[in-house]
């Protein structure tokens, strides 16, 4: 299932206020190349898409992967320009829906709760109702044809 408003709130509180710290820089690098689809708040979604395409800096034209601008002024410049500009965001983003951003989310965020947001971000809930219903196709699949052997008797 992917990240609730709690979890997505905490992640983007993460990459907004530890891009400076050498040992978090990877985690926040890998988590910006995750797809959107891993946010479940569409508001939440619009701020990860806005700062992972503001914070990509392409290495040139040729066959070099696309890398991103994780510590220093530039990205501090995105980040406080989606805090005090969010209209950049989208239109219907208020200032109230990127307070959040460039705080700490606290000293729970560690390695271990990053990579528990990991497998959050991909894990998708088996659904018991196709099973269900094979087991219920087969036994009615199976009542239908002993009705049609005991007619053909």
């Amino acid at each position: 299932m992917p990240l609730d408003a709690e979890l997505g709130k905490k992640m983007l509180q993460l990459i907004t206020s530890r891009y400076d710290d050498r040992h978090w820089r990877k985690r926040i690098e890998k988590t910006l190349s995750l797809p959107q689809s891993g946010v479940t708040d569409l508001v939440q979604q619009q701020i990860f898409m806005h700062l992972k395409l503001g914070l990509k800096a392409y290495k040139s034209r040729r066959a070099d992967p696309d890398s991103w601008i994780i510590g220093g002024y530039a990205t501090k410049e995105v980040i406080n320009r989606t805090k005090f500009q969010p209209q950049l965001v989208g239109a219907s983003i208020k200032n109230e829906d990127v307070a959040f951003l460039g705080t700490d989310p606290g000293e729970d965020v560690t390695e271990a709760w990053w990579e528990e947001m990991l497998v959050q971000w991909f894990d998708v809930p088996e659904e018991e109702k196709p099973a269900e219903n094979n087991e219920d196709s087969q036994s009615a699949s199976s009542e239908s044809s002993s009705t049609i052997k005991s007619k053909a008797s």
